[in-house]
């Protein structure tokens, strides 16, 4: 067999896998969001409407406010799990890293339980505090899948850091914050761009989390659900999901292009 047949014998079942199960739903997916009563002017419908404006904007925050902190807990987590050994580090990143096991609904279950109405800040709250099925419940969900995702690509990217860096930084006088900020974090950017996509792209794209905690706000995914199951609004359901595609892929190409590494959404 030629170098050139074995190359295509390799790349036949991507090709396969590539148009069967990824070109040929897109494709459907976009008709299907013209065959409705409005046809092509869904798209203008979807911007026309407030509340669909509203849930995707709102969609955007929640993964931007996930994006950020994951990237804050994360960093300073994995840096300091690196560079400190003491017992019990290993107990404390499985810990960290434990939600990786978990689907969204048992993360919003999770959730429930510290602050739905039967939970435990509601038990131990004076004024019976609850925050499981709000913005703020939302964000500590999603916040919670996307720590591991995020610490385990920081403390991959931590490890190839040169310490002679740091070293030459502080013999020139620099202080611990300026090693910080001109050494560790240039060094760290392209993982933290990359990282923060994915949290970013996981964020706006969950659904089990989302159904499970979403009762009194919307959010993309669960309009889209509701649009489809409820409405049986095809059209839309499907307009829907391309914004949300487009949304999500625009970010994680300027990711990309920050980068200068292969980013992929986790899911």
């Amino acid at each position: 067999m030629s170098k050139r047949n074995f190359v295509l014998a390799c790349l036949t079942p991507l090709l396969v896998f590539s148009v069967a199960f990824l070109a040929l739903p897109l494709v459907r997916l976009f008709l299907a969001s013209g065959e409705g009563d409005a046809g092509w002017a869904v798209y203008l419908d979807i911007l026309r409407k407030p509340r669909y404006i509203n849930t995707l904007v709102l969609t955007v925050l929640v993964s931007l406010a996930t994006t950020f902190a994951a990237l804050v807990v994360s960093t300073t987590a994995g840096m300091f799990l690196l560079r400190n050994q003491f017992r019990g580090r290993g107990i404390l990143l499985s810990v960290l890293t434990l939600p990786l096991a978990f689907p969204g609904v048992v993360i919003g279950f999770l959730i429930i339980l510290l602050g739905g109405r039967q939970g435990l800040v509601n038990q131990l709250t004076p004024g019976h505090v609850v925050f499981a099925y709000s913005v703020v419940g939302l964000f500590l969900g999603y916040l919670y899948f996307s720590i591991p995702r995020v610490l385990l690509t920081v403390m991959a990217a931590a490890e190839k850091l040169d310490p002679a860096l740091e070293e030459a930084a502080r013999t020139m006088g620099a202080s611990p914050f300026r090693v910080v900020m001109d050494v560790i974090i240039p060094g760290l950017m392209p993982a933290l761009i990359a990282s923060g996509a994915i949290a970013f792209a996981t964020a706006m794209g969950a659904f089990g989390t989302a159904f499970t905690l979403a009762t009194d706000i919307d959010v993309i995914p669960m309009v889209i659900y509701t649009e489809f199951t409820l409405s049986a609004n095809i059209a839309i359901a499907a307009a829907l999901s391309i914004v949300l595609g487009l949304v999500t892929w625009v970010l994680l190409l300027i990711a990309r292009t920050f980068s200068g590494t292969t980013v992929a959404a986790g899911g």
